[in-house]
């Protein structure tokens, strides 16, 4: 009988997923809180409502009887998921994974206090004036972050004290959830950010793709490229705080581990998500043999994976919409496709808003090809996609 999978969450990321499952036979019921979203578009059933409404949620899962629960984003409500893992449903990687994963202090505390990895300085706060403290603590520059959010949203850079007040705002409006808290971060004066998509199986030991280098700007995905570059000591390090996290949280299945290194070499646990992580799109673009979201589904099937190898270098630049409008941009694919080793993928979403993720572009080349000149292909090529 063909394995039905509830996907929570159906943007970018739930799409890809969602092809690799259909290629592969299996019945996927996409879930969001608006129609047309990219992995409706792709799968057998969808199903439109608030998935903070933990009675609708409730119903959908009644409704369609899924043998497989995979969250794609935070908005969830997460303590259902235990309730619908004792069913007997399994949640992707677990309902205790993604209770953590959605909130930043749960998160934070479980590596610093319990597992004793290296982050950054930080504390919580509820009010302006908590948060005031906070930030004389840790000094400038710090970092501000809703407790629930993901892609970025509501974070911001704080040099002085005239910015607290508008960062403090900002952050407390863009949070998820019904948490109205903050977390506040000592700046890390790092050298790169990178992240190690790490494959927990359930009857193999954990593995990892070749660790991603990327850039954001205010806290989101711009591009990405595999592999990054780590000394040997750097790479071992992450290795075993993305084990140790991924272990201490449960579960099988891919999981986006976000780290910086520091001018001194140093490496410091930044972030988590437990599924496909955004920087990882770049596996789109024939960087290695499986990419991440073929990875997640065999993890979460307890399919084997034989190996992962590198088989390109590849990047990837984000193409972002100009204007706020309640249609699709026009796209034009034509300067793009006329260059050999690119993809570009649309994701259809209905909608715009400034700097929103319309599409991919993805560059790849050898393995001893010029990873900047490739980086820069692909800025180059996603900013002709939309006008």
């Amino acid at each position: 009988m063909t394995k039905k999978i509830m996907l929570l969450g159906s943007g970018e990321l739930g799409k890809e997923f969602t092809i690799a499952a259909k290629r592969v036979g299996l019945h996927v019921v996409a879930c969001d809180r608006y129609n047309e979203a990219p992995a409706m578009q792709v799968a057998d059933e969808r199903e439109i409502f608030n998935m903070l409404d933990g009675d609708a949620l409730a119903a959908a899962v009644e409704k369609h009887s899924p043998d497989i629960i995979v969250p794609e984003i935070e908005a969830i409500r997460t303590e259902r998921l235990f309730d619908f893992e004792q069913r007997g449903i399994q949640v992707v990687p677990s309902a205790k994974a993604v209770n953590f994963t959605m909130n930043r202090r749960a998160i934070r505390d479980l590596a610093s206090r319990e597992l004793s990895l290296r982050t950054a300085k930080y504390y919580y706060a509820k009010t302006f004036e908590e948060f005031k403290q906070a930030a004389d603590e840790i000094g400038f520059p710090c970092v501000v972050k809703p407790l629930m959010s993901s892609s970025g949203h509501g974070q911001s850079y704080v040099h002085n004290d005239n910015e607290l007040q508008a960062a403090f705002h900002e952050a407390m409006e863009e949070g998820r959830g019904d948490v109205k808290e903050v977390i506040i971060e000592e700046f890390i004066d790092f050298d790169s950010e990178f992240t190690l998509l790490t494959v927990t199986q359930k009857n193999a030991p954990t593995i990892f793709c070749p660790p991603i280098g990327h850039v954001q700007k205010s806290g989101d995905y711009r591009e990405s490229w595999q592999p990054f570059c780590l000394p040997d000591e750097a790479l071992s390090q992450a290795q075993h705080m993305a084990n140790e996290v991924t272990k201490a949280l449960e579960g099988y299945g891919i999981w986006g581990v976000e780290f910086f290194l520091t001018k001194q070499g140093e490496v410091i646990f930044s972030e988590l998500s437990p599924r496909p992580h955004d920087t990882g799109m770049v596996t789109l673009g024939h960087t290695t043999n499986l990419n991440e979201f073929e990875l997640h589904l065999r993890a979460i099937m307890g399919w084997p994976i034989p190996a992962i190898h590198l088989e390109h270098n590849g990047c990837s630049a984000v193409i972002l919409s100009k204007e706020n409008a309640d249609h699709e941009p026009t796209y034009n694919l034509m300067e793009a496709l006329k260059e050999d080793c690119t993809r570009v993928r649309i994701f259809g979403k209905p909608d715009q808003h400034v700097n929103r993720r319309m599409g991919v572009m993805l560059c790849y080349g050898s393995l001893d090809s010029d990873m900047n000149e490739l980086r820069d292909k692909a800025k180059r090529l996603a900013a002709t996609v939309i006008k």
